[in-house]
């Protein structure tokens, strides 16, 4: 069986069935998460990663304003993935708009989802609260136990195992220092007051093991 929650494939489904009956597409849009998330390549950015945002997400969906732009930014926001390139955002945002637009989904929706997607490469406060939520859910990984931390940054590092040591953890030491930098690395109050204080003390502890 897959190793991912059923729920994501359902959430999915569900998802796009509001936009088309066209099950075959549904399908095959699926099948493309399915594929780009399941490679070898991955080891962090996976179906897994994705279950564990929509389940915080889950937790706040009250909080949300529109919750199916926030879907399609989950399920969209590391299509592509290539740790070799820096573009990985606005690529996910294009493909993004390629299969809302084929499902005749409104623009605004569209542009919502592609900005949404967009934060993700600075993980900023936004303008819009659904934005926030969104990238204080991505990071909420950096909140967890040590254990669920440490398994993080391992697989991280993993996807990146083409560089040396010294090439990687220079590189893994601004992205640290970027957020231990941030007066507020989560910027919505409920993210804040579950995760700020253990993702600094997880960011630190990483910062001096490189």
């Amino acid at each position: 069986m897959a190793n991912y929650s059923l729920e994501l494939k359902q959430t999915f489904t569900d998802l796009f069935s509001n936009f088309t009956e066209d099950e075959k597409l549904i399908s095959e849009f699926w099948h493309e998460i399915e594929a780009n998330h399941s490679s070898k390549k991955r080891h962090y950015h996976t179906l897994q990663h994705l279950t564990a945002i929509l389940k915080v997400l889950k937790d706040v969906k009250a909080e949300i304003n529109n919750w199916e732009t926030i879907l399609c930014t989950l399920f969209y926001h590391d299509i592509i993935y290539n740790p070799l390139k820096s573009d990985n955002e606005e690529k996910s945002a294009a493909t993004a708009e390629q299969r809302m637009l084929q499902l005749g989904i409104n623009e605004d929706m569209v542009e919502s989802c592609k900005n949404q997607i967009l934060a993700t490469k600075t993980h900023i406060l936004s303008n819009d609260s659904d934005t926030n939520y969104f990238t204080d859910a991505d990071l909420s990984v950096l909140g967890q136990s040590w254990e669920i931390y440490l398994e993080y940054y391992t697989n991280v590092r993993k996807e990146y195992a083409i560089f040396p040591n010294f090439v990687y953890n220079s590189g893994r030491k601004k992205v640290l220092q970027h957020f231990l930098s941030m007066e507020r690395i989560f910027k919505t109050a409920y993210f804040y007051n579950k995760y700020e204080q253990t993702a600094r003390h997880n960011l630190k502890q990483e910062l001096i093991n490189l």
